[in-house]
């Protein structure tokens, strides 16, 4: 069994709608080991609010979202009071609500987060995935 990963929102997006954003090398990976690959609930959220306010076109994927997940191999993560509670006290300046949550069910979980966000270095103890 290969590294269980946490994709961050954008790395979602890309693999599902612009997967050539993501290098070839590490997009075989996530295909060949999809079975360890989660996506956080706070992604569904953080795409469902840029849809709503305008930022973002998503409207197909939030239809389908666990049709598009199952297609692509993705397992869901869900959001605990623990993850939440940990997110609110994460030591960290980053106010992105979505990122905090991210971070601390990668740091819960054990998990790799697949991010290009150079914030997330700053988080102690936090494994990445970067390029």
């Amino acid at each position: 069994m290969g590294v269980r990963r946490l994709l961050d929102t954008h790395v979602l997006l890309w693999l599902l709608s612009s997967p050539e954003r993501v290098p070839e090398p590490l997009r075989t990976e996530l295909v060949e080991q999809a079975e360890t690959i989660l996506v956080s609930a706070a992604s569904a959220f953080e795409i469902a609010t840029k849809h709503r306010i305008g930022k973002l076109d998503a409207s197909a994927l939030l239809d389908r979202w666990d049709d598009e997940l199952l297609a692509a191999g993705l397992a869901a993560l869900p959001i605990t009071a623990q993850h939440a509670l940990a997110a609110g006290r994460l030591e960290w300046g980053h106010r992105d609500p979505f990122d905090r949550l991210l971070a601390a069910q990668a740091l819960a979980e054990g998990l790799e987060l697949v991010t290009v966000d150079p914030a997330f270095r700053a988080v102690r103890g936090l494994q990445t995935r970067s390029w």
